[in-house]
């Protein structure tokens, strides 16, 4: 049975193309909220996979997705970076995909939510 996915997230054999033609420069930005009154939703995929830092998954960045200000803070590589949004469900991947973009980031691709392990299966712990 197919998995269902949100509007934008990437398939498995997408995401598995970009990270390939990526290689060593690809970034995964980690848009989640670790905040729990303000995304209770995210806590069952922080359990699943945690956050980015500098010993876990270091080529990665945690820059969350204001829902409310329909913001957030921009990495700061070169705007042609190869970047994988990743969230707690895929929506905010993709808002997240859409603001980088909106600011000359070039090649983004909503690495998405429902199966956060689909996005941490490719990437794995760089």
């Amino acid at each position: 049975m197919a998995t269902e996915r949100k509007a934008g997230v990437s398939s498995p054999e997408e995401l598995a193309a970009f990270v390939d033609s990526a290689g060593e420069r690809l970034l995964v930005v980690d848009v989640r909220n670790p905040d729990a009154s303000v995304e209770p939703g995210d806590q069952k995929s922080l359990a699943v996979a945690g956050l980015p830092s500098a010993d876990f998954r270091p080529q990665a960045q945690h820059l969350i997705y204001n829902r409310g200000s329909k913001t957030m803070p921009l990495p700061e590589v070169p705007k042609d970076t190869p970047i994988i949004t990743h969230c707690g469900g895929g929506g905010r991947g993709q808002k997240a995909k859409e603001y980088l973009m909106a600011n000359g980031f070039s090649n983004v691709l909503n690495g998405g939510g429902p199966k956060e392990t689909d996005c941490w299966k490719e990437f794995g712990d760089k």
